[in-house]
């Protein structure tokens, strides 16, 4: 079903950028939306350095469109994101692991960064970056067989990409530590239930871009004067991309440090013989 249909025929893509559907991102906009999507579905969309300069690149082309009031994120196929490739991974770990962290990270600190609203239609599993990516929207509405997973400690990685901030703001410290230290996982009604979720949806993208008609009916100007606004709010004295920023910086070292282990060494060569 396409997902556009849930406005009705009054909301006919009237902007609508058409890419090659093998391109690791895929940019559709229509009735005032970005949709977004992670595109690589036979690897469950796993990040690569590509993926994330190529979503940082769809975030930005709907930034600098005064047509696009708000953004929605989501994943091709069955997940929403299985995370960062083990592989691109190994390759940060073997060089300049800050710089090649900072490549991986790249394009779901642009989505944490995005001045419009932004949902992520998390419409399967969200693990370790794809966590990330999920918890760097405004807003998640949850697909029925949604996962939310952070899996880094399983991994042998320590969190990267501000995920100990990210969670932590979501659904608090307790929850964040049983999800980090413990290895705690969300299905969709257990991610409402402890709001990392907003909502659950059979079609979670047709009710993200359902709940994006409201910025989309807003002056745009507006719009982006309540999420500066609400930004420097949550904790008045900083923004809070000043503060995912920090914790992003502060979680560099100890999963370079990770990346480096033997452990995580032998889960990389694990894989690869996948």
């Amino acid at each position: 079903m396409d997902p556009w249909r849930a406005f009705g025929p009054v909301s006919a893509p009237s902007t609508v950028i058409r890419m090659s559907e093998s391109d690791p991102v895929l940019y559709r906009v229509d009735a005032r939306v970005a949709l977004i999507t992670v595109n690589d579905p036979d690897r469950r969309n796993a990040f690569t350095d590509e993926m994330s300069a190529r979503l940082r690149e769809a975030v930005e082309r709907a930034e600098s469109d005064p047509k696009v009031h708000a953004v929605v994120v989501t994943g091709a196929g069955k997940a929403f994101c299985a995370g960062a490739d083990l592989s691109a991974l190994g390759a940060a770990g073997s060089g300049a692991a800050e710089t090649g962290l900072r490549r991986i990270y790249d394009g779901f600190m642009a989505v944490g960064n995005c001045r419009l609203p932004t949902i992520a239609a998390v419409n399967g599993a969200a693990v370790g970056a794809g966590l990330n990516l999920a918890l760097a929207a405004d807003v998640r509405i949850a697909g029925p067989g949604a996962l939310f997973d952070a899996r880094f400690q399983k991994l042998g990685l320590h969190p990267g990409g501000g995920a100990t901030w990210m969670l932590q703001r979501a659904v608090g410290p307790q929850v964040a530590r049983a999800a980090l230290l413990f290895g705690m996982r969300f299905d969709a009604q257990s991610a409402v239930g402890h709001g990392l979720a907003l909502s659950v949806a059979d079609d979670p993208v047709a009710a993200a871009l359902e709940l994006a008609a409201g910025p989309a009916a807003a002056p745009r100007e507006v719009v982006l004067a309540t999420k500066a606004t609400m930004r420097a709010t949550i904790n008045p004295g900083s923004v809070d991309t000043e503060q995912h920023d920090l914790a992003m910086r502060a979680e560099l070292d100890p999963q370079a440090s990770s990346i480096q282990s033997p452990e995580f060494a032998s889960r990389l060569a694990a894989a690869r013989r996948r």
